[in-house]
């Protein structure tokens, strides 16, 4: 008898990702055969996200498709979205099961009880009763590993549905992460990404410090690299950045979340930062690691955002040498104060900031890319054959590229880095 099939259709963030391949690793511990996206299956699960319309209605868009593929298969859903409105997942055809975050542990057994599809079963609740933790880290990617440190946040900022869809601050102790950390280096994997939905918050549950949580993890044996995924710019302390700069395994990389460089529309987004504490923490990150890629979240469009605002978010983001820009036109989203506040900004002019910031983004990573032509890199390279080449990242997230070999496959090597091509990659000669 050949075994049921499962795939998994994963949407948003880095988080998501991680939670979907340990439910992964649920269904083919329970039998089951995961087979891609695009496959015939038995069962589809959809972990969607809701940060903007667009994802919602993503999430609409591929649960009809697989109906229409697979009009048989058990279509569960989960995640943000089956979080925040779960009634209109649950009227979709072809969905016979919704599972808020807080009841994203139960998918597997949820399934497998499952007799028939029909109307769809519901499993949900409010957002004051979500106090579970699901563990969570991703496998399958030879070379690195997402690890969920933390979950939830208590920010609630006034354009951001994550508090309601996620619940509060909330984490597992550190000593159950490290052991996650070490089953990680057993699997074979050389780099671990922290993520969390505000990592930096770790230690709301167990009274422990998200620097400790650094510091146990920079011991654990066998680990090549750490990344942060993100951090907030309140949340990333001196001892965060000191330790990052003395330590062999945390790579000169941070994602640090901007959203505007005019303080005053900080203060209307509810964020708890200034454009000069911005300044300040990246300032501190070049003193000690000066060659560290910096990653920025961006939000534009928001309510009284004119063009000066919008120009001290440009000229904020040229001054600190930002490497990457991540940016979004703002989303209103149903229950938040965002929807409420005056002065909207009409569609095309967001649009064409975002245009504008694109061409900042791709002229500040060229620029920054460019710095390091000629010199040495340590590249991790994976394992996908692409046409003869081979990609890896150096420690400050350079995409590399260099010709297959496959015992350089989950190695760190040396390479010489030689030129910047269109695509963003930087060719290299191996060198050890």
């Amino acid at each position: 008898m050949e075994p049921k099939r499962v795939s998994f259709h994963t949407l948003g963030c880095k988080l998501n990702f991680s939670e979907s391949s340990t439910l992964a690793r649920e269904f083919e511990r329970g039998g089951y055969l995961r087979v891609e996206p695009s496959e015939a299956t038995d069962v589809a699960v959809i972990n969607s996200c809701s940060v903007t319309e667009h994802a919602d209605k993503k999430c609409r868009n591929i649960i009809r498709k697989i109906h229409r593929r697979n009009p048989n298969a058990i279509i569960a859903v989960t995640g943000c979205y089956a979080q925040l409105k779960p009634g209109d997942i649950a009227a979709i055809e072809g969905v016979d099961i919704v599972l808020g975050n807080n009841n994203k542990g139960d998918l597997f057994r949820r399934v497998e009880e499952l007799q028939q599809k029909g109307k769809a079963e519901v499993y949900s609740c409010s957002v004051e009763e979500m106090t579970r933790f699901y563990a969570a880290y991703s496998s399958g990617d030879r070379t690195r590993s997402f690890l969920k440190v933390q979950d939830g946040c208590d920010y609630k900022c006034a354009y951001c549905t994550i508090h309601y869809a996620r619940g509060a601050s909330r984490n597992i102790p550190i000593s159950e992460i490290v052991e996650e950390a070490k089953e990680i280096v057993t699997a074979g994997q050389k780099e671990i990404v922290i993520t969390g939905v505000n990592t930096g918050d770790f230690g709301r549950t167990t009274g422990e410090k998200f620097i400790d949580l650094l510091r146990a993890l920079d011991e654990v044996e066998g680990v090549e690299r750490y990344r942060i995924s993100s951090i907030e710019p309140n949340l990333i302390t001196d001892e965060i950045i000191e330790l990052c700069a003395k330590s062999s395994k945390f790579v000169p990389h941070f994602h640090i979340p901007l959203q505007s460089g005019s303080t005053r529309i900080l203060g209307l987004m509810r964020r708890r930062y200034t454009a000069e504490r911005y300044r300040e923490r990246i300032a501190k990150i070049r003193e000690l690691m000066p060659d560290s890629f910096l990653g920025v979240d961006v939000i534009v469009g928001f309510p009284g955002e004119g063009e000066e605002e919008f120009m001290e978010t440009y000229r904020l983001l040229e001054e600190v040498g930002a490497s990457f820009l991540h940016i979004f036109p703002f989303s209103e989203r149903p229950g938040t104060p965002a929807v409420e506040m005056p002065n909207k900004v009409q569609s095309r002019i967001a649009t064409e900031r975002v245009e504008r910031l694109e061409e900042l983004s791709n002229r500040l990573y060229k620029a920054f890319a460019e710095r390091y032509l000629g010199s040495i890199r340590e590249v991790l390279f994976e394992s996908t054959d692409h046409n003869g080449l081979m990609y890896g990242y150096t420690d400050n997230y350079l995409r590399v590229a260099a010709p297959y070999d496959t015992t350089r496959i989950n190695t760190i090597c040396s390479v010489r880095l030689v030129a910047f091509d269109n695509d963003g990659n930087i060719s290299s000669e191996i060198v050890g």
